[in-house]
């Protein structure tokens, strides 16, 4: 009974779901039937689900496609910090440049009025030679220390070598700045470290010397060459052009070349930089800090 109870609940269902009305419109003088249509309440929900469902892709479709988007509450947030973050990159770009140019205007504005001051490390003209000091001054406890330190050590033997490491009174500079791209390898005849940095950069000398060689070498292309004191020499490669001639007498520091990117074995603009010493080739990281 009370299956055949719910199967028929069910076709009355169905049945009034499906039942048609019919809505007439009629002309209020005459009571002459205007116009009609008949609707079933099924028909009905379809519809209300269609013109729900096109409202709703049509709202969605305005707020992707106009400025209505940025209302909506955290979208405007990522795109308005993402946009902070580009303006603020551009910003220190900007003074960057800025800077940049203002130190070049002052150099050049110097260097027309005659107000340019000597640098005594990165210098191109070799008419004027300084020497260098790199002596710091002592304090009083300093000296005190150091005089109470050599009185307790006279008689210690291992202070009385004749013939300390040459290598330990060399000062040193970066020959330039820059990023190591291939490093020291005796194994596979890598004599020395290539530094990648800017093209027509300025190359220094890595210590007091004298040019002992110039020239151009099909595979490595502008080369020089500097001696040094206690039997260190150092050699500059691929170099762009070269400002010192055999014979010049140079300084820590001061320039000797732009770098460039000459010769067959060069991939692009940087410089190779030996150091040898009586002969035998060194690691040049082992004695500056690049």
């Amino acid at each position: 009974m009370s299956k055949k109870l719910s199967v028929k609940k069910k076709k009355t269902f169905w049945k009034r779901m499906r039942f048609k009305y019919k809505l007439a419109f009629f002309n209020e003088s005459t009571l002459e039937e205007v116009w009609h249509f008949r609707v079933s309440r099924l028909s009905a929900f379809i519809t209300f689900l269609f013109f729900a469902f096109f409202l709703i892709t049509l709202t969605s479709l305005v707020i992707i496609k106009t400025p209505i988007r940025n209302y909506l509450p955290g979208y405007l947030d990522v795109e308005v910090r993402n946009e902070i973050i580009m303006n603020s990159l551009r910003a220190d770009s900007l003074e960057m440049l800025l800077n940049s140019q203002a130190r070049y205007l002052k150099n050049v504005s110097a260097i027309l009025t005659g107000t340019v001051s000597v640098d005594s490390i990165h210098r191109s003209d070799s008419t004027a030679f300084i020497t260098a000091n790199y002596d710091i001054p002592k304090t009083k406890n300093e000296e005190d220390f150091s005089t109470e330190f050599e009185e307790a050590e006279r008689f210690n033997l291992t202070t009385l070598n004749p013939n300390p490491n040459a290598t330990e009174t060399v000062f040193f500079y970066k020959p330039v700045k820059g990023v190591i791209s291939s490093a020291y390898d005796l194994e596979n005849n890598h004599l020395g470290v290539d530094i990648v940095a800017g093209e027509r950069e300025s190359v220094l000398a890595t210590s007091d010397g004298i040019v002992i060689y110039t020239g151009f070498d099909e595979d490595y292309g502008n080369v020089i060459t500097l001696q040094h004191k206690n039997g260190f020499v150092s050699i500059y490669k691929h170099n762009e052009e070269l400002l010192k001639h055999i014979g010049d007498q140079v300084i820590a520091g001061e320039s000797i070349a732009l770098l460039g990117n000459t010769g067959k074995l060069s991939t692009g603009p940087h410089l190779h930089f030996e150091l040898w010493y009586k002969g035998v080739s060194v690691n040049p990281k082992e004695y500056i800090a690049f």
